[in-house]
Formats: C-alpha cells, sequence, structure tokens
C-alpha cells in the first residue's frame, strides 16, 4: 500500500481577541487566577455571523493554496468538529460547498479534542486503502457557542478558530510522511468532559481530566513514537492539544522529547477543541519553527477521554 504525507498546512482565527481582563468584567476572576491555573492570556472569538464552516473553510483555503492545488483535485473532505449545530448536511459538505468543490466525499468526524488527529489517521487509512489520493482534513470549533459564560472555571478555557492539512499518497518508494496512528479511548471516564444538553453546554471534571493525562498519556505518548520507530528525542516538534499550559509542559517533559520545539498556542488562542493541534501545528510551519521534513508528534487527547495521535513529517 502507498502511504501518505502532509503536503501544507493552514489555519484561521476570528478576529476578536478576549483577554483575561474582558473576562474579569464578565465573571468573578482575574488575569492571575487564569494564567496561573491554566497558562491561557488571550483567545478569539467569532461572532454570531462566523458559524464553523466558515472558519474551516477559511483555513482549508489556505492549505489548498499553500499546497498549490484547486478545491477540485480534492477526493476527500474530513472535517473533525464537536460543535456542529445542524445534523445534515454536516460541516464537510458545507467547506466542500464554500470552497466550489464539484464532487468529494465529505465526512464530519466528532472525537472532540482528538478529533484532527483521528480524522488525519482516517485520511492516511483512505489513501493507504486505495479510497483516496488528496484528502483535505479540518478541524475546526467555534466553542464559545457551546459555552456557559457564568462558570468562570470553563469559559476561560475555550477560543475558536481552524486549522487544515492538505494529505496527498506518496509516489512509488517515497517513505510515508504520516506515521502509524496510536488511539484508543477510556468510555468509564467519557463523563469526565461533555458537551450536553438543550442547548448544549460544554463541561468537565477538571481535576480528574488532569490525573488521567499527568499519569496515562506519557506512556501513550511514547508509544505513538515507537510506533513510527523514532524515540522521543528524535522529535523535531511535539503538539499536543493546546487544552491547559499546566498539562502541556509536564506532558512534553516527561515524554523525553528534549530536542523537540513544544507549540503553545494555548497562551494566546485557548482551547479551541479539534482546531487546536492543526492550529498549534501550522503557526510552527508557518513561524519556521519546524522545517520540511522534520518529525514531529501530533497528539490530541480529551473529549470521550479519547485519545489518537502518530508522527508527521512537516510539509
Amino acid at each position: 500500500m502507498i502511504g501518505s504525507r502532509i503536503t501544507a498546512v493552514g489555519h484561521y482565527q476570528p478576529a476578536r481577541v478576549l483577554t483575561n481582563e474582558d473576562l474579569a468584567g464578565m465573571v468573578d476572576t482575574s488575569d492571575e487566577w487564569i494564567t496561573s491555573r491554566v497558562g491561557i492570556r488571550t483567545r478569539h472569538v467569532a461572532g454570531p455571523d462566523e458559524p464553523v464552516d466558515e472558519l474551516a473553510a477559511h483555513a482549508a483555503a489556505k492549505a489548498l493554496a499553500a499546497a498549490g492545488r484547486t478545491p477540485a483535485e480534492i477526493d476527500l473532505v474530513l472535517v473533525a468538529t464537536s460543535t456542529a449545530i445542524d445534523r445534515s448536511p454536516n460541516m464537510a459538505a458545507r467547506v466542500a460547498a464554500r470552497l466550489g468543490m464539484p464532487g468529494p466525499a465529505v465526512m464530519d468526524i466528532n472525537v472532540v479534542c482528538a478529533g484532527f488527529t483521528h480524522a488525519l489517521a482516517t485520511a492516511d487509512h483512505a489513501v493507504r486503502a486505495g479510497g483516496a489520493s488528496r484528502v483535505l482534513v479540518v478541524g475546526a470549533d467555534k466553542m464559545t457557542d457551546v459555552t456557559d459564560w457564568t462558570d468562570r472555571t470553563t469559559c476561560v478555557l475555550v477560543g475558536d478558530g481552524a486549522g487544515a492539512a492538505v494529505v496527498e499518497a506518496c509516489a512509488p518508494g517515497e517513505e510515508a510522511g504520516i506515521g502509524p496512528v496510536l488511539w484508543g479511548s477510556v468510555p468509564e471516564m467519557g463523563h469526565a468532559v461533555r458537551i450536553e444538553g438543550t442547548p448544549p453546554r460544554f463541561a468537565q471534571e477538571g481535576q480528574s481530566v488532569y490525573r488521567w493525562a499527568a499519569t496515562q498519556l506519557p506512556v501513550v505518548a511514547r508509544q505513538a513514537c515507537e510506533k513510527a520507530g523514532l524515540a522521543p528525542e528524535d522529535l523535531a516538534g511535539v503538539v499536543l492539544h493546546q487544552a491547559n499550559l499546566r498539562i502541556i509542559e509536564p506532558l512534553a517533559r516527561r515524554l523525553g522529547a528534549v530536542n523537540a520545539v513544544v507549540a503553545r498556542d494555548v497562551i494566546e488562542s485557548g482551547n479551541t477543541s479539534a482546531a487546536s493541534i492543526p492550529l498549534a501545528f501550522s503557526k510552527l510551519v508557518e513561524q519556521g519553527a519546524v522545517s520540511s521534513g522534520d518529525p514531529v508528534l501530533l497528539f490530541g487527547f480529551g473529549g470521550n477521554l479519547s485519545y489518537a495521535g502518530q508522527v508527521v513529517r512537516c510539509p
């Protein structure tokens, strides 16, 4: 089977920025309280006229332009999101329509904060199985739509945005640029991160999630490296789900990726759920913090207490 690779990435965030000082005027909180607990300083907030598919389409258009591909050349669109309000048409179909694609297969993938890495693995599998040759993979969420703005434990966390990647089949004999996925879940703890109710609202059991992430994820992340045939010290970059700086930094240290650039986009973007990994990865590429061909670990975790990670080569 022919492997796949990421040929380009792109990202998009709404123009409005909400600071910790702004939040302090809305709920009982402060800049010191927020930064000391989660490390977030700002987040981007989409307006009522900026739906999820618009955020996704902006990021997708940038990735396509960077790859030198037209929308008509894409045969599969995967959108990872947990904030789609309507059941049909799905976000992937809406993104395809916005971009003027003539007839790709379109699927949404809802694995919340691990959605993008699940979608990336699905794209890789589709290419390897011969079901697609060029795939557009997008992570996009409008978390501010499902936030209780009176709950200071959750409203300080969230932001909106999108990130995208173009995945293409490798040439015959070319080394695969997307490594094997390591994925799974802890179903009995699925209640620890929720978007439930009418209207739907985001809630979580923060301490349970923190303990699980701190104790279990370093082992799983190392296994993802092993599946790619690499040691953590071989990594040039580490992009974890941007949930909380107090989770990201210890997890990166315990992983042992001593030579890697660690994405810390959570500081300026907050938790953007499925968008967080492609958003942070695209920024590292754009800033030149990682170079073409560099091995980077992408590792998502969160809702359902699902996780998925793989080592990819930078476009």
